[in-house]
């Protein structure tokens, strides 16, 4: 089970004054299920309106319903081998989403494996979240207790020509359990439990 307050504590920092966010990288298909392009830049180098729409993209997978929309799913040991996704999504975390060819192999997975009829963009975020010491109480001493470096990603319909809806599925990966990084476990996001079961067979691969 996802712990909602684990997830407040994540969205609360995800506005432009608060973000940590360093990168944002992403692809748009086209309804034929055909790649039409990509990129991949430095979150601090967007404009205050930019980072705010995209921020409120990435802030959707951690916000939405804990346990009913947003469901934890653990990795088995055998799904964590050389060649896995989870490996993958290992490699992307570790590099900050700075290695095309890794993202587009994450592009390729995804667009192989996802059912979507309509124009849709794949959007992924990398956070470094440096969770503060709390004591007892929950009081915040404002030590660093860990650094948690993760990844979101939200696959959203075109509403218009390179220009992402709400996304309708998506992950944080790894998960954040009991405020910590959890290897083992990722949570996926999905407005419908097909869309959530489609994600979930990813971490198989």
């Amino acid at each position: 089970m996802i712990n909602r307050e684990d997830m407040l504590e994540l969205t609360r920092r995800m506005t432009p004054a608060r973000t940590s966010f360093t990168r944002i990288a992403g692809c748009y298909v086209d309804a034929d299920g055909d790649f039409e392009g990509s990129f991949n830049i430095n979150f601090l180098k967007l404009s205050p309106s930019e980072k705010t729409k995209n921020l409120a993209i990435a802030k959707t997978i951690p916000f939405a319903e804990t346990n009913t929309k947003l469901k934890k799913y653990e990795i088995q040991p055998e799904n964590q081998k050389a060649g896995s996704m989870w490996q993958l999504l290992m490699a992307l975390r570790d590099c900050e989403l700075k290695n095309d060819a890794l993202m587009d192999t994450l592009y390729d997975i995804i667009m192989e494996n996802i059912r979507i009829t309509t124009p849709y963009a794949i959007y992924v975020f990398h956070d470094n979240y440096d969770i503060p010491s709390k004591a007892t109480d929950k009081e915040r001493l404002g030590e660093s207790e860990e650094m948690f470096p993760y990844l979101i990603c939200a696959i959203c319909p075109l509403v218009g020509e390179y220009e992402p809806g709400s996304p309708t599925s998506g992950f944080l990966f790894p998960a954040f359990t009991d405020r910590s990084g959890d290897l083992n476990h990722i949570n996926i996001y999905g407005i419908t439990e097909k869309k959530r079961e489609e994600l979930g067979r990813l971490i198989s691969l």
